[in-house]
């Protein structure tokens, strides 16, 4: 039997995280995928910062559904170093504030260059996951436009490839309509087996404007029927970018979110979920 536990990105509400906090746990949402807090990126938060993460949570009666990192949201030009440096952060912030996932991409390369990066890619991410594997963590890509793993056949090349259970997939179907991919038809065959996190948000073909839950082409409906039908355990967390969709970040505001919210909680009544 399928179990879904519905998340945030709390940053899209507002840059203080106890306001993040009020409004998710309004809606009877108890966890929050924490990618910023206080204007600062979660990598960003220092020892301090990272306790009153903690005391907030406990205070709300909030849990994390994952560290929200922008690893991989780099060019492979970068030494590896680089993400290693920012993936051990992220292992900190994951093992101090108790969740185990840690959201991660797979970095930026010249136009049409793909193929040429490939080798490297894969050797960055598989020792990402053997990193992963010794700290008793899961890293979860997300698919997003302009990186290696933008589409399908590439997401499906990465987890195939380094064959971790430390990397599995995390599912967003707007960001396959971005990029002109019917996810359900063209993208989740590929990526089922792999996926066990989701990302919800919408989007249309025509100009890519991001939408909430079931009013886009990403067939939201039909992820939630296909995740019924896979027993799924696990979370679906609102991503919305309603009033902005950045490179590092959107924003939703409390009205944009509670709309969101209401929209996927339809989706999943109509799908019996």
């Amino acid at each position: 039997m399928a179990t879904f536990i519905l998340s945030a990105f709390g940053d899209e509400i507002d840059d203080d995280l106890d306001t993040q906090l009020r409004v998710l746990t309004s809606e009877g949402i108890n966890h929050l995928e924490l990618r910023g807090a206080w204007g600062h990126n979660v990598l960003d938060l220092d020892a301090a910062e990272l306790k009153r993460v903690a005391v907030l949570l406990n205070a709300h009666g909030c849990a994390l559904s994952a560290i929200g990192s922008p690893i991989g949201k780099s060019d492979i030009s970068q030494p590896r170093a680089f993400e290693l440096e920012r993936l051990d952060r992220a292992i900190d912030a994951a093992h101090t504030l108790g969740t185990p996932l840690i959201r991660v991409f797979s970095f930026y390369h010249p136009d049409g260059e793909a193929a040429v990066y490939r080798d490297e890619v894969l050797a960055r991410m598989a020792a990402w996951a053997e990193r992963a594997s010794t700290a008793g963590v899961t890293l979860v890509h997300e698919n997003e436009r302009g990186i290696y793993g933008d589409l399908p056949d590439r997401c499906r090349d990465i987890l195939a490839s380094v064959n971790s259970p430390s990397l599995r997939g995390a599912f967003d179907p707007a960001n396959f309509v971005v990029d002109k991919v019917k996810p359900m038809v063209e993208a989740w065959p590929l990526l089922a087996e792999y996926t066990t996190h989701i990302h919800i948000k919408d989007a249309v073909f025509a100009d890519g404007t991001i939408r909430p839950a079931g009013e886009g082409d990403g067939n939201v409906p039909g992820l939630i029927k296909a995740l019924i039908a896979r027993d799924y355990n696990g979370f679906l967390t609102l991503e919305p970018h309603l009033k902005h969709a950045g490179q590092y970040g959107g924003l939703s505001g409390e009205d944009g979110m509670h709309t969101a919210i209401t929209a996927l909680r339809k989706v999943m009544a109509d799908a019996g979920a």
